[in-house]
């Protein structure tokens, strides 16, 4: 475990679907979560000692399906944050069937532990981002990148990584190794 202790928190946690698949138009498989990545249960992830990272004043950028939006406040709870807001919507441009609506959206929650971390960057980043998906459970560099215009100059730590980011300590399963901090359950 590191001793270092971060600002800004943004995480994207490998929800557990229980196997389940999306089914195309004509009725194939396009795999689910399983299929790409590993995947978390919900006790699983909040038992990550998420809250020894943090420092005093700190916030919480986290990715949830809307399937997965109740797990996701509760997982933000057993961290240490209290939940503030919607932070980002990202329109996908591409639909994917749902069981009610076609799902098209992914919302970026927000949390903060003690206030939020000062100094402020800027105050006037939009809320809503339209943007094609790209790969599996990939979230859009321009997220990362407002993040960074509202909070320039704190320590920033990125968990559940595909890849390393200037300024940021990653961690997770497709990170580089060396570039990736440790943590532990």
């Amino acid at each position: 475990m590191s001793d270092k202790r971060y600002s800004v928190i943004y995480a994207d946690p490998p929800w557990d679907y229980k196997g389940q698949t999306q089914i195309t138009k004509g009725g194939a498989s396009s795999g689910g979560a399983l299929s790409h990545y590993g995947t978390m249960t919900l006790d699983k992830l909040k038992k990550l000692d998420v809250k020894s990272l943090c420092e005093k004043d700190c916030i919480l950028f986290m990715w949830s399906s809307s399937p997965h939006l109740d797990q996701a406040i509760e997982l933000m709870k057993a961290w240490g944050f209290q939940w503030a807001t919607v932070a980002f919507v990202w329109d996908k441009q591409k639909v994917n069937p749902g069981f009610y609506t076609m799902s098209q959206v992914e919302l970026c929650l927000v949390g903060k532990c003690g206030k939020i971390p000062r100094p402020r960057g800027s105050r006037n980043v939009r809320q809503f981002l339209s943007e094609m998906r790209g790969n599996h459970s990939a979230k859009p560099a321009e997220i990362r990148n407002r993040i960074e215009l509202m909070f320039p100059e704190q320590t920033k730590l990125e968990m559940f990584a595909r890849n390393t980011s200037s300024g940021w300590d990653c961690w997770g399963n497709e990170v580089d190794s060396t570039a990736a901090i440790e943590m532990s359950e």
